[in-house]
């Protein structure tokens, strides 16, 4: 959330709940998680606490409550620019679920198993449905490079579509498989040690 809030104040002077709207806008709700307002105040409390946003001014609309407009700073940007270099250079593993519950797929046995990943694949299948449509329409008002996050998800969900599909073939056609048994006669020997 601090990477988001400050890369839209380095596109200029922004009040919270414009933050918000332009998140959900962009899209970029799909990779930051916004979750309620008062993740962006804490993200924004932080930010001003290091010295990397400053208020810019309060401003009254009769419409609106008061609204506190915040801005960047020098230092901001320059950790902004430095947080996010380092994210883009650097891969870190972030301990997603997804391979956790894999690594004890084997509780599930076979037919469990092949169930739950078919179920996983339809799924998948409907986000990469979802994040092509959202690339078409957008991709005709707003550059592609807006739009890279999304890009990157399309391919990282449908690489993950594929290798389902692929394991289910396995699973299916025997080719994987395994019993409870087996498991529980290693966790003997080791047990054993």
């Amino acid at each position: 959330m601090d990477l988001a809030v400050l890369g839209l104040l380095f596109g200029g002077p922004l009040h919270p709940y414009r933050m918000e709207r332009l998140l959900k806008e962009w899209g970029k709700d799909q990779v930051v998680r916004v979750g309620q307002r008062a993740n962006l105040y804490a993200a924004i409390k932080r930010l001003r606490n290091a010295g990397a946003v400053a208020v810019r001014q309060t401003e009254r609309d009769q419409q609106y409550p008061e609204r506190t407009v915040y801005e960047i700073t020098d230092q901001g940007r320059e950790l902004l620019l430095e947080r996010l270099a380092e994210m883009v250079s650097t891969p870190r593993n972030e301990f997603p679920e997804f391979p956790a519950a894999l690594s004890f797929l084997m509780l599930l046995g076979p037919e469990a198993a092949a169930h739950n990943l078919a179920q996983r694949g339809e799924r998948l299948k409907a986000t990469v449905a979802e994040l092509e449509e959202s690339l078409e329409r957008y991709s005709q008002t707003v550059p592609r490079v807006a739009l890279i996050e999304t890009e990157y998800q399309r391919a990282v969900t449908a690489a993950e579509l594929a290798w389902v599909r692929e394991v289910l073939e396995d699973l299916r056609s025997g080719t994987l498989s395994w019993a409870r048994a087996d498991f529980a006669s290693a966790a003997d020997a080791y047990r054993q040690d």
